[in-house]
């Protein structure tokens, strides 16, 4: 994306290089202003990214999810991955954990706790959240619904590989969000 390598963008508080990316990748589509007010509305902003392992602080759902476009931005330029849409692979990052707003709480020693009062599974529970907003294409919904991979659970694993073999964001997804949460926000490093 250009505006990533915008030097401003850098410099940016991650909230204001999220709603930029926002702004260029969903826009113009119908509906993507209601869904952003109800994020803010819902906390995304705020929510961390887990409970006990990567980003798991204010504000670490949005951090990490840049961290997931940035890396699917990047990944669309590789050869294994050339064929896929950039834009299709940036919206689908950019609203791939939209299931975890509202989910964690603190508690009094400063620990978050995962609350899932809604039940549906997490991609899936992501692409019911965007469609009350907006449309989003097949292989958006695809690759949000399959993004966790083998972390789905074993019931997923033979209709993981057709997943990927029909759709290379699928997987493209799932490396970005490796990829940031194994790599990029590894705590230590």
């Amino acid at each position: 994306m250009d505006i990533v390598a915008d030097m401003d963008f850098a410099e940016m508080d991650a909230e204001k290089q999220y709603r930029l990316m926002y702004a260029e990748c969903l826009g113009d589509r119908p509906g993507a202003k209601a869904l952003l007010l109800w994020m803010e509305s819902a906390g995304f902003f705020t929510a961390p990214a887990s409970a006990r392992h990567h980003l798991n602080t204010p504000g670490g759902l949005c951090r990490h999810t840049i961290n997931v476009a940035m890396n699917a931005s990047d990944l669309c330029n590789t050869p294994a991955f050339m064929a896929v849409n950039a834009k299709e692979a940036m919206v689908a990052a950019l609203l791939h954990d939209l299931c975890k707003i509202g989910k964690y709480r603190a508690g009094d020693n400063g620990k978050y706790t995962y609350d899932d009062t809604r039940l549906l599974g997490h991609g899936e529970e992501s692409v019911i959240i965007a469609q009350q907003f907006i449309r989003l294409s097949h292989d958006e919904t695809l690759a949000i619904r399959w993004h966790m991979g083998a972390y789905s659970g074993e019931r997923d694993w033979n209709t993981l590989g057709k997943a990927y073999d029909a759709c290379p964001l699928a997987m493209l997804l799932h490396f970005a969000d490796m990829m940031a949460t194994h790599c990029d926000e590894v705590t230590g490093k």
